[in-house]
């Protein structure tokens, strides 16, 4: 018996491929909208349910079973509810609706809880084992029915039946004609790809007569003339996995950091606390005011550190970004306690507003700021400058050091990347971020007469 060609082949294979697949995913997918529409089901139930036992409160407490009834009777009116019966807190039945339930009901119960509120620290999480008070005082029970939904998935079942067998059909009968025009092509190809494995680089195929065909064999000779721009993709894509293997471990070195951070910071606050109360500061005062200002943001960071994993999500708000720069300027100034270094600013006397995260812009710009000190040699100068350009605020941000190498500048905001033998490298990283997340810009170049400038770009409305 002679052995089928290609053709019969591939029409054989693909009746048997498109047909165990149709039917495959489409029974999977079936299973899930099933699955799916259970869970909604059960969980309008469970709201049912739960509505019933806040609405019912009153009701066990003050034993007023006619009104109670009401409510059940009320439930009653919902498709699929069968029956309603409530109970008090010593599990006896209040009031039962309909009197009589015929057959086998899944039920749903629900208990009827009075609550005791406490009050909770604004500070701090509560501690361990702190928690609202809660009274049982009865439960409610609904008793359901299924059919609806099982005669929905029966009815999908049949569908999805006929409408594989009909796909399927139609999928053999277009691919029995294209097949035909398919063959000669493929052969061509074929025997190309077996000449140039055999050393032929010189050789190209012949574009078919189909638009189909045509494409692959010029996809086929672009495919050779392209073999080292094709290893710098390879080359991109190793290192972008390798990225994501360092975020990932990122995210989990971050979870033991806000660890071990979270009880020295309620220290440092309880202390303060103490010290306010001990030497009759406020939080008026302006250290205390930014001691307590840096807690807090520390303790945002904590959360923050997973940013490089996920994209940043802002929290826009009306901010005048002339005054947010001023206030960045004071908090640098006063950490230059060695007087190491000298910041000269020039902002705009008046207001600049946009939509923007006052908390995410203040640690972009002083992680810049922080990036330009430590590139200054002692007795260096940090220049900031802000202005209003047009739809935009540029703030640019020089210092006075040794600058930045020109093979570096494309990688300066690579989380992860850095220069020194202390630091992480994501300073510059985040600050690229979260800039980006405004829809600004952010770039930087070596100046003529020595150091970086930094350029900060905002829109503005």
């Amino acid at each position: 018996m002679r052995n089928p060609g290609i053709h019969v082949r591939i029409l054989a294979a693909t009746f048997l491929v498109i047909s165990a697949t149709t039917f495959a995913l489409g029974y999977i997918g079936a299973n899930f909208a099933h699955q799916f529409a259970q869970q909604r089901f059960v969980a309008h139930i469970s709201f049912l349910a739960n509505y019933l036992a806040l609405t019912a409160e009153l009701g066990i407490l003050i034993d007023d079973r006619a009104m109670l009834r009401r409510l059940a009777v009320n439930l009653m009116s919902e498709k699929d509810v069968v029956g309603v019966v409530m109970f008090d807190g010593q599990g006896r039945e209040l009031i039962r609706v309909p009197e009589q339930v015929s057959g086998s009901f899944p039920v749903m119960e629900t208990p009827v809880l009075l609550t005791e509120k406490q009050d909770e620290s604004k500070a701090f999480t509560p501690a361990e084992g702190t928690r609202d008070k809660e009274t049982l005082i009865g439960k409610v029970r609904i008793v359901y029915s299924t059919a609806g939904i099982d005669q929905l998935w029966t009815t999908v079942i049949t569908y999805f039946i006929w409408l594989a067998a009909g796909l399927t059909g139609l999928a053999v009968l277009i691919f029995y004609f294209i097949s035909r025009s398919l063959v000669a092509p493929v052969k061509g190809l074929a025997q190309a790809a077996r000449r140039v494995a055999l050393g032929d680089f010189d050789l190209r195929a012949q574009p078919g007569a189909l638009p189909e065909t045509r494409e692959l064999a010029v996809a086929f000779n672009v495919m050779l003339d392209s073999l080292e721009e094709n290893r710098k993709s390879l080359d991109e894509a190793n290192e972008q996995v390798r990225r994501q293997k360092t975020l990932a471990e990122m995210g989990k070195f971050s979870l033991m950091i806000a660890h071990e951070l979270k009880n020295p910071l309620g220290i440092i606050k309880s202390s303060l606390d103490v010290l306010k109360r001990d030497c009759s500061l406020s939080s008026d005062n302006t250290m205390v005011f930014y001691i307590e200002d840096e807690i807090q943001r520390l303790n945002r960071l904590i959360g923050d550190f997973l940013m490089f994993a996920r994209p940043v999500t802002p929290c826009f708000c009306r901010t005048d970004l002339n005054a947010l720069l001023r206030d960045v300027i004071t908090k640098a100034e006063l950490r230059q306690t060695d007087g190491s270094c000298e910041i000269r600013a020039r902002i705009p006397a008046g207001s600049c507003y946009a939509e923007a995260d006052p908390d995410l812009l203040i640690r972009a710009i002083d992680n810049i700021i922080k990036n330009a000190g430590e590139a200054n040699k002692t007795g260096g100068v940090v220049e900031v400058t802000a202005a209003r350009s047009g739809a935009a605020w540029t703030v640019e941000i020089a210092d006075s050091g040794e600058g930045i190498a020109p093979e570096n500048l494309d990688r300066i905001f690579n989380p992860f990347f850095t220069t020194r033998a202390k630091g992480a490298g994501l300073g510059l990283a985040y600050a690229s971020q979260a800039v980006k997340a405004h829809g600004g810009l952010i770039g930087v170049r070596n100046r003529a007469e020595g150091g970086a400038l930094f350029t900060i770009e905002i829109p503005v409305g």
